[in-house]
Protein backbone atom coordinates (compact mmCIF):
# COMPACT_ATOMS: atom_id res chain seq x y z
CA UNK A 1 0.00 0.00 0.00
CA UNK A 2 1.37 3.41 -0.97
CA UNK A 3 1.53 6.12 1.68
CA UNK A 4 1.48 9.81 0.81
CA UNK A 5 3.30 11.94 3.37
CA UNK A 6 3.40 15.72 3.50
CA UNK A 7 6.60 17.19 4.98
CA UNK A 8 4.96 20.61 5.22
CA UNK A 9 2.72 19.41 8.06
CA UNK A 10 5.39 20.69 10.49
CA UNK A 11 4.48 24.25 9.45
CA UNK A 12 1.39 23.92 11.63
CA UNK A 13 2.71 23.68 15.19
CA UNK A 14 0.76 25.97 17.55
CA UNK A 15 2.02 24.37 20.83
CA UNK A 16 -1.10 25.52 22.73
CA UNK A 17 -4.80 26.14 22.35
CA UNK A 18 -7.41 27.70 24.57
CA UNK A 19 -9.69 25.29 26.47
CA UNK A 20 -12.11 25.36 29.38
CA UNK A 21 -9.25 25.44 31.90
CA UNK A 22 -7.13 28.01 30.05
CA UNK A 23 -4.22 27.46 27.68
CA UNK A 24 -3.44 23.75 27.24
CA UNK A 25 -1.08 21.58 25.19
CA UNK A 26 -1.94 21.32 21.50
CA UNK A 27 -2.40 17.57 21.20
CA UNK A 28 -2.51 17.64 17.39
CA UNK A 29 1.29 17.91 17.17
CA UNK A 30 3.83 17.13 14.39
CA UNK A 31 5.19 14.08 16.23
CA UNK A 32 1.90 12.31 15.49
CA UNK A 33 2.61 12.15 11.76
CA UNK A 34 6.33 11.56 12.24
CA UNK A 35 5.70 8.54 14.47
CA UNK A 36 3.21 7.06 11.99
CA UNK A 37 5.70 7.54 9.15
CA UNK A 38 8.40 5.72 11.10
CA UNK A 39 6.12 2.73 11.63
CA UNK A 40 5.05 2.68 7.98
CA UNK A 41 8.71 2.46 6.97
CA UNK A 42 9.81 0.07 9.72
CA UNK A 43 6.99 -2.35 8.89
CA UNK A 44 7.67 -2.03 5.15
CA UNK A 45 4.03 -1.43 4.31
CA UNK A 46 4.94 0.06 0.94
CA UNK A 47 6.52 3.09 -0.73
CA UNK A 48 6.19 6.57 0.75
CA UNK A 49 5.44 9.33 -1.76
CA UNK A 50 5.39 13.10 -1.59
CA UNK A 51 2.12 14.84 -2.48
CA UNK A 52 1.54 16.31 -5.90
CA UNK A 53 0.44 19.91 -6.42
CA UNK A 54 -3.24 20.60 -6.99
CA UNK A 55 -5.34 23.70 -7.36
CA UNK A 56 -8.26 24.64 -5.12
CA UNK A 57 -11.12 23.64 -7.43
CA UNK A 58 -12.12 20.48 -5.57
CA UNK A 59 -11.64 22.13 -2.17
CA UNK A 60 -14.01 24.92 -3.19
CA UNK A 61 -16.66 22.40 -4.21
CA UNK A 62 -16.99 21.08 -0.66
CA UNK A 63 -16.14 24.30 1.19
CA UNK A 64 -17.69 27.72 0.63
CA UNK A 65 -15.29 29.89 -1.38
CA UNK A 66 -15.41 32.76 1.13
CA UNK A 67 -14.37 30.37 3.88
CA UNK A 68 -11.40 29.15 1.84
CA UNK A 69 -10.47 32.79 1.18
CA UNK A 70 -10.59 33.42 4.92
CA UNK A 71 -8.26 30.51 5.69
CA UNK A 72 -5.79 31.62 3.06
CA UNK A 73 -5.75 35.27 4.12
CA UNK A 74 -6.50 35.21 7.86
CA UNK A 75 -2.98 35.50 9.23
CA UNK A 76 -1.97 38.36 6.94
CA UNK A 77 -5.18 40.23 7.77
CA UNK A 78 -4.61 39.63 11.48
CA UNK A 79 -1.22 41.35 11.25
CA UNK A 80 -2.64 44.13 9.06
CA UNK A 81 -5.19 44.82 11.81
CA UNK A 82 -2.27 45.68 14.10
CA UNK A 83 -2.13 42.46 16.08
CA UNK A 84 0.99 40.60 17.17
CA UNK A 85 2.35 37.64 15.23
CA UNK A 86 0.99 35.04 17.62
CA UNK A 87 -1.86 32.58 17.99
CA UNK A 88 -5.34 33.96 17.58
CA UNK A 89 -8.80 32.74 18.50
CA UNK A 90 -12.33 34.13 18.15
CA UNK A 91 -13.59 36.33 20.97
CA UNK A 92 -17.12 36.53 19.55
CA UNK A 93 -19.33 33.87 17.97
CA UNK A 94 -21.97 33.94 15.26
CA UNK A 95 -23.52 30.89 16.96
CA UNK A 96 -23.68 29.28 13.50
CA UNK A 97 -26.96 31.08 12.81
CA UNK A 98 -27.96 30.49 9.17
CA UNK A 99 -28.69 34.20 8.70
CA UNK A 100 -25.32 35.34 10.09
CA UNK A 101 -23.70 37.85 7.75
CA UNK A 102 -19.99 38.03 7.10
CA UNK A 103 -18.50 41.14 8.74
CA UNK A 104 -15.66 43.09 7.15
CA UNK A 105 -13.53 42.99 10.30
CA UNK A 106 -11.12 40.07 10.72
CA UNK A 107 -12.15 39.90 14.40
CA UNK A 108 -15.76 39.21 13.43
CA UNK A 109 -14.78 36.74 10.73
CA UNK A 110 -12.90 34.65 13.30
CA UNK A 111 -16.18 34.06 15.11
CA UNK A 112 -17.97 33.25 11.85
CA UNK A 113 -15.44 30.79 10.44
CA UNK A 114 -13.88 29.27 13.58
CA UNK A 115 -16.31 27.16 15.60
CA UNK A 116 -14.01 26.66 18.59
CA UNK A 117 -10.52 27.38 19.94
CA UNK A 118 -8.99 24.07 18.87
CA UNK A 119 -8.03 25.57 15.51
CA UNK A 120 -5.15 27.83 16.42
CA UNK A 121 -3.60 29.80 13.56
CA UNK A 122 0.07 30.53 13.00
CA UNK A 123 1.85 32.28 10.15
CA UNK A 124 2.33 29.04 8.21
CA UNK A 125 -0.89 27.21 9.12
CA UNK A 126 -2.53 27.72 5.73
CA UNK A 127 0.50 26.29 3.90
CA UNK A 128 0.28 23.11 6.01
CA UNK A 129 -3.51 22.92 5.63
CA UNK A 130 -3.39 23.19 1.84
CA UNK A 131 -0.57 20.64 1.64
CA UNK A 132 -2.67 18.27 3.75
CA UNK A 133 -5.51 18.52 1.24
CA UNK A 134 -3.04 17.85 -1.59
CA UNK A 135 -1.89 14.77 0.32
CA UNK A 136 -5.45 13.42 0.29
CA UNK A 137 -5.89 14.27 -3.39
CA UNK A 138 -2.63 12.54 -4.31
CA UNK A 139 -3.64 9.34 -2.51
CA UNK A 140 -7.11 9.56 -4.10
CA UNK A 141 -5.46 9.76 -7.51
CA UNK A 142 -3.54 6.56 -6.73
CA UNK A 143 -6.75 4.69 -5.87
CA UNK A 144 -8.66 6.18 -8.81
CA UNK A 145 -5.80 5.02 -11.02
CA UNK A 146 -6.43 1.40 -10.13
CA UNK A 147 -4.59 0.70 -6.87
CA UNK A 148 -6.57 -1.37 -4.35
CA UNK A 149 -5.83 1.08 -1.52
CA UNK A 150 -3.68 4.02 -0.45
CA UNK A 151 -2.98 5.88 2.79
CA UNK A 152 -3.06 9.69 2.97
CA UNK A 153 -1.02 10.60 6.06
CA UNK A 154 -2.77 13.93 6.41
CA UNK A 155 -1.95 16.51 9.00
CA UNK A 156 -3.76 18.70 10.01
CA UNK A 157 -6.75 16.34 10.04
CA UNK A 158 -10.07 17.34 8.52
CA UNK A 159 -13.30 15.62 9.55
CA UNK A 160 -14.54 18.38 11.92
CA UNK A 161 -14.27 21.06 9.21
CA UNK A 162 -17.74 21.86 7.89
CA UNK A 163 -18.50 23.58 4.61
CA UNK A 164 -17.74 26.94 6.24
CA UNK A 165 -16.14 26.46 9.66
CA UNK A 166 -12.85 25.24 11.10
CA UNK A 167 -13.11 23.20 14.30
CA UNK A 168 -11.46 20.48 16.35
CA UNK A 169 -7.94 20.81 14.87
CA UNK A 170 -9.48 20.71 11.36
CA UNK A 171 -9.49 23.37 8.64
CA UNK A 172 -10.08 21.64 5.28
CA UNK A 173 -12.07 18.39 5.26
CA UNK A 174 -9.58 16.11 3.52
CA UNK A 175 -11.89 13.08 3.38
CA UNK A 176 -14.68 15.15 1.86
CA UNK A 177 -12.32 16.64 -0.71
CA UNK A 178 -11.16 13.14 -1.69
CA UNK A 179 -14.75 11.88 -1.95
CA UNK A 180 -15.63 14.83 -4.18
CA UNK A 181 -12.63 14.02 -6.38
CA UNK A 182 -13.93 10.47 -6.87
CA UNK A 183 -17.34 11.88 -7.88
CA UNK A 184 -15.78 14.40 -10.25
CA UNK A 185 -13.83 11.60 -11.92
CA UNK A 186 -16.91 9.50 -12.64
CA UNK A 187 -17.83 7.61 -9.46
CA UNK A 188 -21.61 7.40 -9.10
CA UNK A 189 -21.51 6.72 -5.37
CA UNK A 190 -18.84 7.06 -2.68
CA UNK A 191 -19.01 5.97 0.96
CA UNK A 192 -17.14 7.64 3.82
CA UNK A 193 -16.58 5.51 6.91
CA UNK A 194 -15.44 7.55 9.91
CA UNK A 195 -13.87 5.42 12.67
CA UNK A 196 -12.49 8.30 14.74
CA UNK A 197 -13.54 8.59 18.40
CA UNK A 198 -15.19 11.94 17.67
CA UNK A 199 -18.15 12.31 15.33
CA UNK A 200 -17.29 13.44 11.80
CA UNK A 201 -19.60 16.42 12.07
CA UNK A 202 -17.93 18.33 9.27
CA UNK A 203 -18.29 15.45 6.84
CA UNK A 204 -21.93 15.03 7.82
CA UNK A 205 -22.54 18.74 7.28
CA UNK A 206 -21.00 18.76 3.81
CA UNK A 207 -22.93 15.77 2.45
CA UNK A 208 -26.14 15.88 4.53
CA UNK A 209 -28.35 16.74 1.56
CA UNK A 210 -26.59 14.57 -1.01
CA UNK A 211 -27.32 11.01 -2.09
CA UNK A 212 -24.07 10.42 -4.00
CA UNK A 213 -22.01 10.18 -0.78
CA UNK A 214 -23.05 7.90 2.09
CA UNK A 215 -21.56 9.01 5.41
CA UNK A 216 -21.18 6.47 8.24
CA UNK A 217 -19.66 7.52 11.58
CA UNK A 218 -18.93 5.44 14.71
CA UNK A 219 -18.15 7.71 17.64
CA UNK A 220 -18.66 8.77 21.23
CA UNK A 221 -22.17 9.91 22.06
CA UNK A 222 -22.22 13.68 21.40
CA UNK A 223 -24.35 14.13 24.51
CA UNK A 224 -21.16 13.38 26.44
CA UNK A 225 -18.20 14.39 24.30
CA UNK A 226 -16.95 16.59 21.47
CA UNK A 227 -18.29 17.82 19.05
CA UNK A 228 -21.45 17.72 21.23
CA UNK A 229 -24.03 19.19 18.85
CA UNK A 230 -24.14 16.68 16.01
CA UNK A 231 -23.81 12.93 15.67
CA UNK A 232 -27.04 11.56 17.12
CA UNK A 233 -28.63 8.41 15.76
CA UNK A 234 -31.70 10.14 14.37
CA UNK A 235 -29.67 12.37 12.03
CA UNK A 236 -30.26 10.53 8.76
CA UNK A 237 -29.81 13.21 6.09
CA UNK A 238 -32.24 15.64 4.51
CA UNK A 239 -33.76 16.30 1.09
CA UNK A 240 -32.06 14.15 -1.54
CA UNK A 241 -29.69 12.99 1.19
CA UNK A 242 -32.35 11.52 3.45
CA UNK A 243 -31.30 8.03 4.46
CA UNK A 244 -27.68 8.53 3.40
CA UNK A 245 -26.24 9.62 6.76
CA UNK A 246 -25.73 6.94 9.43
CA UNK A 247 -24.48 7.61 12.98
CA UNK A 248 -23.49 5.14 15.69
CA UNK A 249 -23.17 7.15 18.94
CA UNK A 250 -21.65 4.87 21.58
CA UNK A 251 -21.33 5.32 25.35
CA UNK A 252 -18.12 6.40 27.03
CA UNK A 253 -16.02 3.38 27.97
CA UNK A 254 -17.05 1.35 24.91
CA UNK A 255 -14.86 -1.73 24.30
CA UNK A 256 -13.96 -3.32 20.98
CA UNK A 257 -16.68 -5.96 21.03
CA UNK A 258 -19.37 -3.29 21.15
CA UNK A 259 -17.50 -1.03 18.75
CA UNK A 260 -16.97 -3.84 16.23
CA UNK A 261 -20.69 -4.66 16.25
CA UNK A 262 -21.35 -1.08 15.11
CA UNK A 263 -18.65 -1.45 12.45
CA UNK A 264 -20.26 -4.64 11.14
CA UNK A 265 -23.63 -2.91 10.86
CA UNK A 266 -22.02 0.10 9.21
CA UNK A 267 -20.15 -2.00 6.65
CA UNK A 268 -23.35 -3.89 5.89
CA UNK A 269 -25.02 -0.57 5.08
CA UNK A 270 -22.08 0.43 2.90
CA UNK A 271 -22.25 -2.89 1.06
CA UNK A 272 -25.97 -2.39 0.41
CA UNK A 273 -25.32 1.15 -0.83
CA UNK A 274 -22.92 -0.24 -3.46
CA UNK A 275 -20.34 2.55 -3.72
CA UNK A 276 -17.62 2.72 -6.34
CA UNK A 277 -15.04 3.74 -3.72
CA UNK A 278 -14.61 3.93 0.04
CA UNK A 279 -12.93 6.73 1.99
CA UNK A 280 -12.01 5.84 5.58
CA UNK A 281 -11.54 8.71 8.02
CA UNK A 282 -8.93 6.90 10.08
CA UNK A 283 -8.79 8.13 13.65
CA UNK A 284 -7.21 5.92 16.31
CA UNK A 285 -8.20 8.03 19.31
CA UNK A 286 -10.54 5.15 20.17
CA UNK A 287 -7.43 3.65 21.82
CA UNK A 288 -7.76 3.03 25.56
CA UNK A 289 -4.64 5.09 26.30
CA UNK A 290 -5.63 8.17 24.33
CA UNK A 291 -5.27 11.30 26.51
CA UNK A 292 -8.45 13.05 25.34
CA UNK A 293 -10.79 10.14 24.55
CA UNK A 294 -12.75 7.54 26.50
CA UNK A 295 -13.07 4.32 24.50
CA UNK A 296 -11.20 1.13 25.40
CA UNK A 297 -9.84 -0.31 22.14
CA UNK A 298 -6.41 -1.97 22.34
CA UNK A 299 -3.65 -2.17 19.73
CA UNK A 300 -4.50 -5.69 18.42
CA UNK A 301 -8.09 -4.55 17.81
CA UNK A 302 -6.93 -2.27 15.01
CA UNK A 303 -5.63 -5.21 13.00
CA UNK A 304 -9.07 -6.81 13.16
CA UNK A 305 -10.65 -3.46 12.26
CA UNK A 306 -8.58 -3.27 9.09
CA UNK A 307 -9.51 -6.83 8.13
CA UNK A 308 -13.22 -6.11 8.56
CA UNK A 309 -12.96 -3.01 6.37
CA UNK A 310 -11.12 -5.05 3.75
CA UNK A 311 -14.10 -7.39 3.66
CA UNK A 312 -16.01 -4.74 1.71
CA UNK A 313 -13.74 -5.47 -1.29
CA UNK A 314 -13.80 -1.83 -2.37
CA UNK A 315 -11.13 0.53 -3.70
CA UNK A 316 -10.21 2.16 -0.39
CA UNK A 317 -8.55 5.42 0.58
CA UNK A 318 -7.45 5.82 4.20
CA UNK A 319 -7.25 9.47 5.33
CA UNK A 320 -5.57 10.21 8.65
CA UNK A 321 -7.69 11.95 11.29
CA UNK A 322 -7.25 11.85 15.09
CA UNK A 323 -5.23 9.88 17.61
CA UNK A 324 -3.25 11.59 20.35
CA UNK A 325 -1.42 8.82 22.21
CA UNK A 326 1.78 9.56 20.33
CA UNK A 327 3.78 6.59 21.63
CA UNK A 328 1.17 4.14 20.31
CA UNK A 329 -0.25 5.98 17.31
CA UNK A 330 2.19 4.49 14.80
CA UNK A 331 1.48 0.94 15.92
CA UNK A 332 -2.28 1.44 15.94
CA UNK A 333 -2.45 3.08 12.51
CA UNK A 334 -0.19 0.55 10.84
CA UNK A 335 -2.11 -2.28 12.48
CA UNK A 336 -5.22 -1.07 10.63
CA UNK A 337 -3.34 -0.88 7.34
CA UNK A 338 -1.64 -4.26 7.83
CA UNK A 339 -4.95 -5.85 8.83
CA UNK A 340 -6.54 -4.45 5.70
CA UNK A 341 -3.72 -5.76 3.50
CA UNK A 342 -3.92 -9.22 5.06
CA UNK A 343 -7.69 -9.37 4.81
CA UNK A 344 -8.25 -8.03 1.30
Amino acid sequence: MKTVYNEKHVLHDPKQNRAETGMVEYFEKPSRAETILKYVRDRKLGPVLAPESFGQETIRKVHKPRYVDFLEQAHARWLKAGMEDTLFFPSVSAMQHPAAREPRAIFGQLGLYMADCYVAFTKTTWEAVFASACTALTAQKIVAGGERAAFALCRPPGHHATAATAAGYCFINNAAVAAQAFIDQGAKRVAILDVDYHHGNGTQDIFYERADVLTVSIHADPADDYPFYMGHGDEKGAGKGEGFNVNYPLPLGTNYKTWAAALDDGTARIRKYGPDALVVSLGVDTFGGDPISQFKLQSPDYTDMGARIAGLKLPTLFVMEGGYAVDEIGLNVTNVLAGFEAGK
